[in-house]
């Protein structure tokens, strides 16, 4: 396993987008996301996303020059027109947009169609945490996701991430997929040449499979719960929302017609929007209660349920928590870089000539 300094990393990334047409600033925006991902042990979001990033470019699916339109439609209500740029940046954009019009009014939600894949939702999310904001993020995804009772990928992986700053660095960070697992994991699992968990995905007659390249071969990822025991509605109900706030009610490409960022799957010729769907917004804290109460009922909060009794040998942990200890670890360590990818960035390197 080849480790890496973040740094470097970051470098890398930014100057590969940089030489395939990106401006300095979006080049940045861009490397920031996909380094903050590897940083927090999101390893199925950062660097290893790069070549699906280049191969979209690549088949002119991804403007690397777009020109953003920001429609203010109500005082804190805001559409963005993407005009086909990266999510990375596109969410990046508005969530900024959204940070100052808060600043006026308390809160504020964007609402952003014809985007591409977006990262890590958890990077947009805690862009206001410098003005202590809440911050909120969500999009749609590849179509791979089974709705209850479903054969038919209908849904994408659809995260959503709720981000709530607390007092000294400790942070109440929810980032989850809406399926059982990320399709990122199975990608994982390919690298490393094992199978995945039973309840993750079914094959294309609806039967479980442990087999980690089942969705190239016509499966389906299942969404959160599984099955109907342990409450896969729930799950399902969870990545419609997302579907229908990130696409249906700003103009995206939604559910089997959401543009795909998976190799194996090309875009619908027929679909109703404009590429893929985001949503992001956030709150500001001190609009709820007065903020240094409410930060002290955070910590308090934390404390409590760190505190409270755990199974044997297992430990109590917050939202955000582990992420953050792997980022701790990681930038004094580096980044480790799967062998397989980092034969990606070798290979990217040598086509684009730039140093790694």
């Amino acid at each position: 396993m080849t480790q890496i300094n973040h740094s470097e990393l970051h470098s890398f990334i930014a100057n590969v987008f940089l030489k395939k047409g990106m401006s300095k600033e979006h080049a940045q925006i861009s490397a920031d996301v996909l380094t903050f991902a590897d940083l927090r042990g999101i390893d199925s979001h950062g660097v290893a996303r790069l070549s699906g990033y280049l191969r979209l470019i690549e088949a002119g699916r991804i403007n690397v020059n777009p020109q953003f339109k920001f429609e203010h439609r109500k005082k804190t209500q805001i559409r963005m027109d993407a005009d086909g740029s990266i999510g990375l940046v596109s969410a990046h954009l508005a969530m900024q947009e959204c940070v100052k019009t808060t600043h006026d009014y308390g809160t504020a939600f964007a609402g952003i169609y014809n985007s591409n894949h977006f990262g890590v939702a958890a990077h947009h999310a805690i862009q206001g945490f410098q003005h202590n904001y809440i911050g909120f993020a969500m999009t749609n995804a590849s179509p791979l996701v089974v709705p209850a009772n479903g054969i038919e990928r209908m849904l994408g992986t659809n995260p959503i991430c709720v981000a709530i700053p607390g007092k000294n660095g400790r942070s109440f960070i929810l980032d989850m997929a809406t399926s059982t697992a990320a399709n990122g994991k199975l990608e994982i699992a390919q690298r490393n040449g094992k199978n995945i968990p039973e309840g993750w995905a079914i094959d294309s007659l609806g039967e479980p499979s442990t087999d980690s390249n089942i969705l190239s071969k016509k499966g389906a990822l299942l969404p959160l719960g599984s099955d109907q025991e342990h409450g896969f509605h729930k799950g399902y109900g969870l990545s419609a929302w997302v579907d229908i706030f990130s696409a249906v009610l700003t103009g995206a490409s939604w559910g089997p017609w959401a543009p795909p960022f998976v190799s194996f799957l090309q875009p619908k010729l027929d679909a109703p929007g404009k590429g893929l769907g985001h949503f992001v917004g956030c709150w500001d804290l001190d609009g709820f209660n007065d903020l240094e109460e409410s930060q002290n009922q955070l910590e308090d909060w934390i404390q409590r349920f760190k505190g409270s009794l755990a199974s044997k040998n297992k430990e109590v942990l917050v939202p955000g928590e582990p992420e953050s200890r792997m980022m701790d670890e990681r930038l004094k360590t580096g980044i480790p870089i799967n062998p397989e990818v980092w034969k990606d960035l070798l290979n990217i390197s040598e086509a684009l000539n730039v140093k790694l």
